[in-house]
């Protein structure tokens, strides 16, 4: 990945592919943990609102071009289950962002580019160093059930999820350490395909049915010198014809279609309109920062917190409100919910030793004005 923008978009794939080896770029299921070091505990994956776990939502696989300790380079992004905790709100919030990076040799992969591995075996989720995961969620998993000791857990809450699932039947049989059940927990898994941004020139911007702006669409010269009254009474019902003056409240009404708000979000219409699929947008330290879907809630450079080095954090990339699309998540009461979400990361992509570096997320919603 480099200073040009480039998409993300959700593919099927086989699994194999989505496996840690494969250095992939997914949506859903467990992660696919690049380094087995310093993993994050279940502390650190809680939701900043309600304390539940996370469930993982995404990575991206960004190794860094001329940083040898970052050939290998993974983020990733969970998120809380819960739609309530994704109301706006002050910090902290229901998302939670990491960074980890490996040097090209290292304990875990061999230096080689991965080849296809053989099946995925049975069981449950545990790193090549034998740590265990826990079977709901994929994370690290210091708790076990006292009585069978062979599933794994990251806490308390996802043992009793696995309970109600079916553990509670099989605790102690043979097959109680391979057969994990459907928890309703992971969001669906797939691939994320990159691909470069195709820009339009300056003089073709794309308008949001994907047409290319023509020329006599703007106003000319004799259209900005109209008496604004006569605009007014044109808007309204065309010239020659009379009509009651309009009085204040209606000026205002009219004035609405103008304001900031609509000026925003339809920059974010015309940008997404030659790949409205797009899922993610990333553009680490290039000319090509967020696009917002509106207004309000855009951060200042005080907003953004330094990383624990020290360093200022940078726009790396940002999930889309498309990707709710592929989640399952959708409901007729309280839905997750974003307009867009936005991770900084730190700007000197420091490697503090080894482990998983915590990053920050910024979440825009969409306003009533911009829907």
């Amino acid at each position: 990945m480099g200073a040009r923008v480039e998409l993300g978009f959700v593919e099927a794939a086989p699994g194999w592919r989505l496996r840690s080896a494969q250095f992939p770029s997914k949506v859903g299921g467990w992660p696919a943990w690049l380094g087995e070091a310093g993993l994050p505990g279940p502390a650190a994956l809680s939701c900043g609102r309600c304390g539940q776990p996370c469930a993982f939502l995404l990575q991206l696989y960004a190794p860094l071009t001329g940083r040898p300790d970052a050939f290998h380079r993974t983020l990733l992004l969970f998120c809380c289950r819960r739609p309530t905790c994704h109301r706006p709100a002050p910090a902290p919030g229901p998302l939670r962002a990491f960074r980890n990076q490996l040097l090209r040799v290292n304990a875990t992969y061999p230096p080689e580019p991965p080849l296809p591995p053989a099946p995925l075996p049975a069981g449950p989720p545990r790193l090549r160093n034998g740590a265990a995961l826990c079977r709901v969620c994929g994370c690290l998993a210091p708790k076990r059930c006292a009585r069978c000791r062979a599933a794994h857990y990251c806490g308390r809450a996802h043992q009793k999820l696995d309970w109600a699932a079916g553990h509670r039947r099989c605790c102690g049989a043979a097959q109680s350490d391979t057969e994990i059940p459907d928890h309703g927990f992971l969001f669906p898994e797939y691939e994320i395909v990159i691909e470069p941004e195709e820009t339009e020139s300056s003089d073709s911007e794309v308008e949001p049915d994907g047409n290319k702006a023509k020329p006599d669409d703007s106003p000319t010269d004799g259209d900005s010198q109209k008496d604004p009254k006569k605009h007014e009474l044109e808007a309204a019902g065309g010239v020659g014809e009379v009509f009651e003056p309009l009085d204040e409240e209606q000026l205002e009404a009219m004035a609405k279609h103008e304001t900031l708000e609509d000026k925003v979000f339809q920059k974010f219409k015309n940008r997404i309109a030659a790949e409205p699929e797009q899922i993610i947008r990333y553009c680490r330290g290039g000319e090509g920062g967020p696009i917002w879907v509106s207004g309000e809630n855009i951060p200042e450079a005080k907003d953004i917190p330094n990383c624990l080095c020290g360093a200022k954090r940078i726009f790396e990339f940002q999930v889309m409100p498309q990707l709710l699309n592929h989640l399952k998540v959708d409901s007729l009461e309280e839905s997750i919910d974003w307009g867009t979400l936005v991770v900084y990361t730190c700007a000197e992509n420091c490697n503090q030793g080894g482990g998983y570096i915590e990053e920050f997320v910024w979440k825009q919603d969409f306003t009533a004005d911009s829907v």
